[in-house]
């Protein structure tokens, strides 16, 4: 299987046994709202035969890049159009230097990513000519080097059984839709997935999440509006466990205009989950809306004081000229980035790929 496929291969199921039942007891089945729960097992037939289609259909992987570089058009232009107006007919001097590395910073790109990219193109073409088509592949090659060590898919340990997953993210970055399309995706890669609705302060959170369970044939495990969200994660683990599924994603809340509270509360699901994995969670992913701009970084340090994130997902990139803090966020923080999104439709979360990213940015084919 190709791996331009979302995440990579189709990981086999290993013949790992089945964890031990957690010392302390489950939640009375009364008191969960499971939405149709099979037994667990991996989709079949004509799921399988489109996912097989979907990934040997040659247009796909291109399909995908005109789609990343038509998303990222708001961000793209920006910085084609300032670099188009300071190097027509303009030799590379200091002060063109300077310019350049303004045009940069205001594009998100991050103070230490424009230093390297002048200092690169300065030791290189001081005192020359330059036309912006270099400037541009310049830029690329600058951001695809810094992006490449951190572009790495989520690949989860089937072993596990299951492999759990933490989400996290401010209300509004796309925490739930997110869940919704890696659960599809995983889905459609034969693997069994549960979902936890672990954004009880929102019953809307709970609805959306309850439709992408129906939409992918993925069990929902629910409770009534302000329900204790760590009792629901320790009760989805246990049924998880029992099925066997390879995955376990859970959603969370995200006031951050109450700190303090959101991170009891994320803390008390990561310990409550310890008890019957101490490994667990597995994966903690923050959700990042694009939109916001350098305001992500402030978010990454939020989330990573309150719970140990290990990778982040960018959403919306279709609807922003702010799609450079990406590149910030990797300098800075260094974490991996494991996909990215630019539409609403469930094919349109991808996994990070640093170059085809950095090229569709600067607005190359």
């Amino acid at each position: 299987m190709s791996k331009t496929g979302l995440f990579g291969r189709l990981w086999g199921k290993a013949d790992g046994r089945r964890a031990a039942q957690p010392d302390e007891p489950v939640a009375a089945e009364a008191d969960l709202d499971v939405q149709s729960i099979p037994e667990s097992g991996p989709p079949g037939g004509a799921a399988e035969q489109a996912v097989v289609a979907e990934e040997s259909e040659p247009a796909g992987k291109a399909g995908w890049l005109a789609k990343l570089k038509a998303g990222l058009s708001k961000s793209s232009s920006r910085l084609t159009q300032g670099i188009t107006t300071l190097f027509t007919k303009r030799k590379l001097d200091d002060e063109a230097l300077e310019e350049l590395e303004e045009l940069l910073i205001t594009a998100d790109l991050g103070v230490a990513t424009a230093g390297r990219v002048t200092a690169r193109l300065a030791k290189t073409r001081f005192g020359q000519d330059v036309e912006p088509a270099e400037v541009k592949a310049a830029l690329a090659d600058e951001v695809a080097d810094i992006l490449e060590p951190v572009a790495k898919p989520l690949e989860p340990d089937v072993s596990r059984r299951p492999h759990v997953v933490l989400v996290v993210g401010v209300n509004g970055s796309g925490k739930t839709t997110t869940i919704g399309k890696l659960a599809k995706h995983y889905r459609d890669r034969g693997l069994s997935v549960l979902l936890a609705a672990g954004d009880t302060f929102r019953a809307a959170a709970v609805e959306q999440l309850n439709v992408w369970g129906e939409r992918t044939g993925c069990p929902v495990i629910a409770r009534d509006t302000g329900a204790d969200a760590a009792g629901l994660a320790f009760d989805a683990l246990a049924e998880a466990k029992r099925r066997g599924d390879d995955l376990l994603f859970i959603d969370t809340a995200g006031r951050l205009q109450n700190k303090s509270d959101l991170m009891a509360e994320l803390q008390k699901v990561v310990r409550v989950i310890r008890k019957q994995d101490p490994t667990a969670p597995h994966d903690v992913l923050l959700v990042l809306d694009a939109t916001v701009g350098q305001n992500a970084h402030s978010q990454v340090e939020v989330f990573k004081d309150m719970v140990d994130v290990t990778g982040l997902i960018l959403t919306k990139l279709d609807g922003t000229a702010r799609g450079g803090v990406l590149v910030a966020l990797a300098e800075t923080f260094g974490l991996p980035v494991h996909a990215i999104g630019v539409g609403e439709k469930a094919d349109d979360l991808r996994p990070f790929e640093a170059r085809a990213f950095a090229r569709s940015l600067v607005g190359l084919d």
